[in-house]
């Protein structure tokens, strides 16, 4: 159990840090943060966001939190173990909000002093904005929220972080291996943003938001995308992307097909096959 006494670092403070912040803060947790921008320690301060946080990392700032969430680009997160993690009191807990887990976890946990424990996690949401500006715990609402652990975990840290997803608000808490994990992300989130930027794409939008529906905007929401995280996230997990893209272009061609020979029945049962599936995310 995480004890109301257990202080909490947030290591990056922009929408995904900032929304842990809101949650935790509201569960009634010391919440600090180290975030490279000033001006958003300045803006959590003043909401109430966070109790208090730097722009400077210190041994004595960072020495005093039990649990470290870290909310950063992969490769940041990595550089920023690699120059602080000696300022980490011994035997705390260590978390992540990151998209890929097989190239970031096991790099993590050889690199990390013994007497240091790291289990990844995932919390399924966000939003198309960025900054901690934007950041709410409302997000977390109903989310569902993916732990990593690996053979170096011990049952403790593992519940502890569940416990973690259970206080911020997700509805469904799952334990995946990294593979797994990857494997669900290359599919689930990947994949279809990697559609919806392509969807757009294909044509200049200025003149068609004139003329388009819902459906059009529901597709590409999330094709509002940054740029730099997501470029990161889909390089690192390049091997299980491109095999689901594989498996996009094959559903997709089978499709391009039909209509081309006129194949109805391939059509209706391709398009009933949808329904059913999809059925399952309404319940």
């Amino acid at each position: 159990m995480i004890t109301k006494d257990k202080k909490i670092l947030i290591v990056g403070l922009g929408l995904m840090g900032g929304s842990y912040a809101c949650a935790l803060t509201d569960a009634g947790y010391e919440v600090g943060a180290v975030t490279r921008s000033q001006s958003s320690i300045d803006f959590a301060l003043k909401k109430g966001i966070i109790r208090h946080g730097t722009s400077c990392v210190s041994k004595e700032y960072v020495e005093q939190f039990d649990i470290l969430v870290f909310s950063l680009y992969p490769h940041t997160f990595i550089k920023w173990l690699e120059q602080y993690q000696g300022f980490i009191k011994g035997g705390a807990m260590l978390t992540d909000v990151t998209g890929v887990k097989c190239s970031v976890v096991d790099k993590v946990q050889d690199m990390l002093r013994p007497d240091l424990e790291f289990i990844g996690a995932h919390p399924m949401c966000g939003k198309e904005t960025s900054g901690v500006e934007f950041a709410s715990a409302d997000i977390f609402n109903g989310a569902n929220y993916i732990v990593t652990p690996t053979s170096k975990n011990t049952e403790k840290a593992i519940e502890d972080c569940e416990e973690i997803g259970r206080i911020l608000g997700c509805r469904n808490i799952s334990r995946l291996s990294t593979a797994e994990h990857d494997e669900m992300i290359g599919f689930l989130s990947q994949l279809t943003h990697c559609i919806a930027v392509s969807l757009m794409n294909c044509k200049d939008s200025k003149n068609l938001v004139r003329f388009t529906g819902d459906s059009f905007r529901d597709l590409t929401r999330i094709a509002h995308i940054n740029e730099t995280m997501w470029s990161e996230l889909f390089i690192m997990n390049k091997t299980e992307l491109l095999r689901q893209m594989d498996l996009f272009a094959g559903q997709f061609e089978k499709m391009r097909n039909a209509i081309e020979n006129e194949d109805v029945d391939t059509l209706k049962q391709m398009m009933i096959t949808s329904t059913q599936r999809r059925d399952f995310f309404n319940k």
